[in-house]
């Protein structure tokens, strides 16, 4: 039912239609973008799985080598030759906007680009596995940090078509029906308004008509 408390004018018709046209293009608009989240979000899901894959298989491996390396090295030689890092990190954190959501971007650097520099210890008293460990871990990491990028990605993008659906349902299936109601009760009331004007006109007619007759 059209609401009733509104001021049934042409002025106040012609306002709501603007209304109507903007919400409608409001409408188109939200759910282009709803439908290229869509399409953004299932390549970073794609995407997701993929890294997650390698990422537990790289964790995988040099877990498997630690526990060996573990078993054939004594727990003192193991915490001492781990005790002091060679390699440094520096993590820089930043930000991108995808179709205006801004999303993180990760960046790593190393204190230095030689592969070598992630063995903390001497070769001559460790084991092997122990350096396979290390360089599963160093090749992963890189993914690792990928991951969380994406991820994140991931859940900021799903809150924003959440929101966005959330608008478009409720241009299509409030705002605008309500709108098109208002209008077409006002459009009624005009039409009633003007078909009684039309109807006095005839009987003022009518009556001068018969005015004139009897004054001959």
């Amino acid at each position: 039912m059209a609401n009733t408390t509104i001021n049934p004018t042409r002025m106040e018709l012609t306002r709501l239609k603007g209304r109507l046209r903007t919400a409608s293009r409001g409408h188109k608009l939200l759910k282009d973008k709803r439908d290229e989240l869509m399409k953004q979000f299932l390549e970073i899901v794609h995407r997701n799985k993929e890294l997650r894959k390698r990422v537990e298989r790289g964790l995988e491996q040099a877990n498997g080598a630690f526990t060996i390396a573990a078993a054939v090295m004594s727990p003192e030689m193991l915490e001492q030759s781990l005790l002091y890092p060679k390699q440094s990190v520096e993590l820089e954190v930043g930000s991108r906007n995808m179709m205006s959501v801004n999303v993180p971007t990760y960046t790593f650097h190393t204190r230095n680009e030689d592969p070598a520099d992630i063995f903390p210890y001497g070769f001559a008293q460790t084991s092997g596995e122990l350096d396979a460990a290390l360089e599963a871990l160093s090749n992963v990491f890189r993914d690792m940090l990928e991951l969380a990028e994406v991820e994140k990605t991931m859940q900021l993008l799903a809150q924003d078509i959440e929101k966005t659906r959330r608008r478009v349902n409720a241009l299509e299936y409030v705002m605008i029906p309500d709108l098109q109601k208002n209008i077409r009760y006002i459009s009624m009331k005009l039409e009633e308004n003007e078909r009684g004007n039309i109807t006095r006109l005839m009987k003022v007619k009518d009556m001068i008509l018969q005015q004139a007759h009897d004054f001959k």
